[in-house]
This record gives structure tokens, C-alpha cells and sequence, in this order.
């Protein structure tokens, strides 16, 4: 699957033609006519993953649904991202189904109504949303509007290389921020000219994924970064971090320390001794450096906060069905099977290595067994795992984040609170702006 870059999983990571069903004409015979039987119906559905293993793994489980439901035609078209999504919803021609990485939309789909509202589907079929963790029951609606389900997960975790680990006299990974600060002083080494052969954690979420963080929004809902406290101390213990190794100097290291999609990739390398990441990663490894020597746990937790460990960050692609479908009981069939059957999930999960979105399937004996993986299925079952708000303006509070944090990791802010203060009202004005305007049709 691929990532949704919003640039602040700090804070918890950072950071859419229906065929006409018709009648066969039966053959003229001698003796009586044979009934006519209905043509299949043809659906179409619309997803992110484009040409290559994770659309054909995507494929295989709907071609077995297919095989299993003769009534149905499903076409599967890859490659779609939001904007193709919002665009087919405003012209009124949008696809049976839809898939998005953007889980961050919801809150945009559901109340414009321009995905359909699913609970009349899961009342009448009995199915109980608490099959699926409370995180990604979250980011499936908005204000109670449940208009997607989550197929597949990624939840984010710790990896560590045991190497490093060994050669440093570390023995287990680290479990607060505090540890995890000496832990990276610990590992890191510097060349002769005083550049970085290996960095012990990049603390800055803008390279890769970012860490833990706070609520962002207190029980008015109103943004709420510079009144949690949670938001300052991550902030801080970061930039501190940051300055220990150099600003300039830790990004000149990350310049050249190989795509994050990329068998280059600084930890797959040995560039990086710890890291937080998602769960992809275990595939990328060991398709891409197998002799790697690595380990993964839930990531470190803030010291004032140690009930947290062994929770994280969890997000994932959701499905829904556009209001402008033309079949949308074929359409929440395929929904049904694609989010809610163990097999359909597992099997998919085997294919692309995410994590699968039910309690149930993320036990499921189907898996392919793998300790490293089993870290990110324990994280995304875990109670207190979240995710990032649901709000009407997507992802754009994230982004007015990440855009003040990258000022204050470069040392342009002088005051931490009365920038995070204008953060707050900046987030808050758009989101009233949002609820004023209309939103997707």
C-alpha cells in the first residue's frame, strides 16, 4: 500500500462505469422456452494500487470472489488517487466502489453524502463494527457517519539492528524517549571528517515517519497543540535531538541516505540504527537486504506517559461506495466480502504484507507466520493504538502542522508556544471555513 505523506507522524505519524445488468435472448427450440437468465452484473471498482505485485495480489482476491459469485462482473481499474476520486464524484460518473489511501477524506466524503452512509447495509446484514479495532473504526467516519471500512492497515512500530545493537552492548530495544535518546547517542558513528557513518534515530519526521504524539483536538474541538502539554515535550525532546547531531548536518547526512522505497534505504543499508516505520518494511527487507539482522517492538513511548507502550500509530486504505454508483447492493456485496471475510483478508495480507483490518483475521491461522510482522499485528489490536483526527478539511491541519514543525527543527522559532498558538488558530479558521462550504457533492 502506498503511504499517505503527511508529513507529521510525530504525532502519531506523519502524514476514489456500472455496467446494466440485462437478459440473455434464449435460443428458439421446438419444445417450450427456456427461461431467460440474467446477464452478470458488472461492477467496477477503484482503487490506489497501480500496475505491479500489489494490484495483482488485489486482483487475485476479488478474481476469487468473482469465481464465487457468478451474478457478478467485477472490473478492477488501479492506479486512482483522490483527486480522480473527488472529480468522478463532482461530475456525477463515479465507479460501483471506491478505495483511497486517504483515510484523512473521510471526513470530506462522508457528511457531502458523497460516499453513501453504510450502516443500513451493516444493520441488515448484522455485522458489528467492533470487529475492527477502535482506531480504524475511527477513521471510517465522521460525526457518526459511517461511510467507509478499512481494508488493510498499517500500523507503525520500532525496527532496531541487532548488529548495531551487539557491537554497542544493547540487549533490548528501547521503551521511552529518554532511552531511545542515549541509545541513538550510543550507535551513532561519525567518519573522520566528522560526517555520520551511521546515525543512531533520526527525530525528525519529515525524513521517513515520525514518532508519538498528543490529541489534536481538545473535547470542544478546537486545535489543540499549544494547550496538551504532550505536543511541547515531543517538540522539544526532538529538537533536542536534533541539535545534538546538528541541523545542517543530519540533513546533509539524510541527502544521501537512500529512498525510503528503495533497496538503498538508510536502516536496510546499515545507515540507520533505529527507526520507526510501518509494517510494509518486514516485506521490503526481506525481499530487498534478507541478511539484514533486525528486530521490531512498538516504539518508545513518552517518559511521562510508560502505559503507552506497546501501542502506536495505526492508518490504513478504506473503501466505500460513491452516492453516483448505479449498483450499490452488488457493490456493498463485494464490499462485504473485500472487509469483512478472514480469508479474503488474510490472503490479501499474505499478498501485500499489511496488516489485516479485523480483530478476528489478525489471528487468522491463514497468516504466513513471521515474528517481525507479528510486532505491527499486536500494535494494531493494541487499545490504545490511534490514528490522526477526522476533520473537514482532510489533511490540511497535518499540513499546517508539519509546515511550522520543520521551521522549528531548522531553528527559526524563537517561541515554541506562541508558534504553536498560531498554529491553533490557523487550524481552527480553516475548519470553520470548511463547515461553512459545501464540500464534495
Amino acid at each position: 500500500m502506498k503511504r499517505v505523506a503527511t508529513a507529521v507522524a510525530v504525532l502519531a505519524v506523519l502524514a476514489v462505469a456500472a455496467g446494466i445488468a440485462g437478459l440473455t435472448k434464449s435460443s428458439a427450440s421446438a419444445g417450450p422456452s427456456a427461461p431467460a437468465k440474467a446477464a452478470a452484473t458488472k461492477i467496477t471498482i477503484w482503487v490506489g494500487w497501480s500496475a505491479g505485485h500489489e494490484l495483482k495480489e488485489f486482483k487475485k482476491v476479488v478474481a476469487e470472489y468473482d469465481s464465487k459469485n457468478k451474478d457478478v462482473d467485477v472490473n478492477v481499474v488501479g492506479g486512482i488517487n483522490d483527486d480522480k476520486i473527488i472529480a468522478a464524484l463532482r461530475a456525477g460518473n463515479a465507479p460501483d466502489v471506491v478505495s483511497s489511501f486517504s483515510s484523512q477524506n473521510v471526513g470530506i466524503y462522508c457528511p457531502s453524502g458523497g460516499w453513501i452512509d453504510l450502516a443500513p447495509y451493516l444493520k441488515k446484514d448484522n455485522i458489528d463494527v467492533n470487529i475492527f479495532p477502535a482506531a480504524s473504526r475511527y477513521y471510517t467516519q465522521y460525526k457518526g457517519k459511517r461511510c467507509a471500512l478499512p481494508l488493510l492497515a498499517d500500523s507503525y512500530g520500532f525496527y532496531y539492528n541487532k548488529t548495531l545493537f551487539k557491537e554497542a552492548g544493547l540487549t533490548r530495544p528501547p521503551k521511552t524517549f529518554s532511552e531511545l535518546t542515549a541509545y541513538a547517542k550510543k550507535l551513532t558513528k561519525r567518519n573522520a571528517d566528522g560526517s555520520f557513518k551511521v546515525v543512531g534515530y533520526d527525530p525528525n519526521p519529515l525524513f521517513y515517519h515520525g514518532g508519538v504524539g498528543a490529541t489534536y483536538f481538545d473535547e470542544n474541538g478546537k486545535s489543540n497543540f499549544s494547550t496538551d502539554k504532550g505536543w511541547s515535550r515531543l517538540l522539544n525532546w526532538q529538537k533536542d535531538l536534533i541539535d545534538y547531531y546538528g541541523y545542517s548536518k543530519l540533513v546533509r547526512w539524510q541527502t544521501g541516505a537512500g529512498d525510503e522505497f528503495s533497496a538503498s534505504h538508510a536502516f536496510e543499508t546499515g545507515k540507520l540504527a533505529m527507526m520507526l516505520d510501518g509494517e510494509w518494511r518486514v516485506a521490503f527487507i526481506k525481499n530487498e537486504h534478507p541478511e539484514l539482522q533486525y528486530g521490531t517492538a512498538p516504539m518508545p513511548v513518552d517518559d511521562a506517559q510508560p502505559n503507552l507502550y506497546g501501542s502506536g500509530y495505526v492508518n490504513g486504505t478504506i473503501i466505500g461506495i460513491p452516492k453516483s454508483g448505479k449498483n450499490h447492493d452488488a457493490a456493498w456485496d463485494l464490499v462485504k466480502y473485500l472487509t469483512t471475510n478472514d480469508h479474503a483478508l488474510a490472503k490479501f495480507s499474505n499478498g501485500i504484507r499489511n496488516v489485516p483490518s479485523t480483530k478476528s483475521s489478525s489471528k487468522s491461522k491463514e497468516l504466513l507466520p513471521d515474528a517481525h510482522f507479528n510486532t505491527f499485528l499486536k500494535i494494531f489490536t493494541h487499545p490504545k493504538s490511534t490514528t490522526v483526527p477526522i476533520t473537514p478539511i482532510g489533511a490540511d491541519h497535518l499540513q499546517t502542522f508539519s509546515n511550522f514543525v520543520s521551521k522549528w527543527y531548522a531553528g527559526k522559532v524563537k517561541d515554541l508556544q506562541a508558534g504553536l498558538k498560531e498554529v491553533d488558530k490557523t487550524i481552527d479558521g480553516k475548519i470553520k471555513q470548511a463547515e461553512k462550504g459545501g464540500g464534495v457533492p
